[in-house]
């Protein structure tokens, strides 16, 4: 619940500039970046069950601490940390899912765990909102850590430990390919990076857009919000169950999916009422349904294929996270220099140019096959 507000709670409520908040949103992705490496790291040593608990319950904690900072040295640090902590839990994610699901069913459990998440997204931002609305941003710091805490202690409630489950694929025999030189995943990663920059900033700069081109409250930027969530919630399971059939072109999909991403910025730029707000994000949650998904399946695959699951599952993290380091900061800075309407273009843009990086793996899988 406080991702999607963050930006607007260092402008308005703290009255930290779009620069700034920029900066800040840097330590948030050197975190994320820290947190991923760190996560696959510890995931091969102590198994994925332990630092998923860890990180739940820790980054609870830090959640409810963050709202006593306030200088922005201070904010920086805090946000660093709470990200470091809080992105470990990402890597070991994926290996669990890889521990309990077959290969065959690899796209449609990270659906499911998508599904989940999306679940609370939708609820999160309105929530949120209101909970800014009635009790201001204090109640939705501590309310965020509290769940994060319960959740942890769900986690341990409700799945055992599986001794066996912690040493597959990472611990079997056989010499591990390095995700450093296997160039088809290198060429997914900048294809990655570029989706993650653009999507990135409807946590950062569109909250903002929303705020102060079209003055909606908090609460009406949450009920915005969680129509991703519930979009995704309603039609993801089938929408990938149909496009996972072999007839489709994984690539396709991809595609497709750049495009539906790249169109939800541009539309903003005729945004002439409350309506083509909306439509822009229709086609970001369809983008993103199409994206995703197949994005993690592609590196679990190459992960399975190269013995490999820590280090390729902590790359592929680190992958988004790096987007975290330039996304929010760029995105600042291109609307503070050139406005909202630049800054969007240049986002559809740059997923128009992630389409030539899934053309280029294509050809690359293609030339491995053969």
């Amino acid at each position: 619940m406080v991702v999607p507000f963050l930006s607007l709670y260092l402008t308005e409520n703290l009255g930290f500039t779009l620069s700034n908040v920029g900066w800040i949103m840097t330590a948030f992705g050197l975190g994320s970046v820290c947190g991923a490496w760190l996560g696959g790291k510890l995931t091969n040593r102590f198994g994925f069950y332990k630092v998923m608990f860890c990180s739940l319950f820790i980054s609870g904690l830090m959640f409810i601490g963050l709202q006593f900072i306030h200088s922005f040295v201070g904010l920086c640090i805090g946000v660093f940390f709470l990200l470091l902590v809080a992105d470990s839990f990402r890597p070991a994610l994926f290996v669990a899912v890889a521990a309990y699901c077959k290969p065959e069913n690899r796209t449609r459990s990270i659906t499911l765990i998508r599904l989940a998440i999306n679940l609370g997204f939708s609820l999160g931002p309105a929530v949120g909102g209101m909970i800014i609305y009635t009790m201001s941003y204090a109640g939705l710091f501590w309310i965020d850590g509290i769940t994060c805490v319960i959740a942890a202690l769900l986690f341990v409630y409700v799945l055992n430990e599986r001794k066996k489950g912690n040493e597959i694929k990472e611990q079997q025999i056989g010499v591990k390919g390095s995700p450093y030189k296997d160039k088809a995943y290198l060429v997914f990663l900048c294809a990655l990076l570029l989706i993650g920059f653009t999507f990135l900033q409807y946590f950062s700069t569109i909250p903002l857009y929303y705020s102060e081109v079209h003055h909606l409250s908090e609460k009406e930027i949450g009920w915005l919000m969680s129509l991703n969530g519930i979009v995704i919630f309603l039609i993801e399971m089938p929408l990938v169950a149909y496009f996972e059939n072999e007839r489709f072109s994984k690539y396709r999909i991809l595609v497709i999916s750049a495009l539906l991403l790249s169109a939800s910025f541009l539309v903003l730029n005729i945004a002439v009422n409350f309506g083509v707000l909306i439509a822009g994000m229709v086609f970001m949650s369809f983008g993103e349904m199409l994206n995703f998904p197949f994005l993690n399946s592609f590196a679990m695959d190459r992960a399975e294929k190269y013995n490999n699951q820590g280090e390729y599952m902590a790359l592929f993290t680190m992958g988004f996270s790096v987007s975290h380091i330039f996304a929010h900061n760029s995105g600042m800075q291109l609307i503070n220099r050139f406005g909202y309407e630049v800054t969007w273009y240049i986002m559809g843009v740059l997923l128009l140019v992630s389409i030539l990086f899934f053309a280029w793996l294509r050809n690359i899988i293609k030339n491995e096959k053969d």
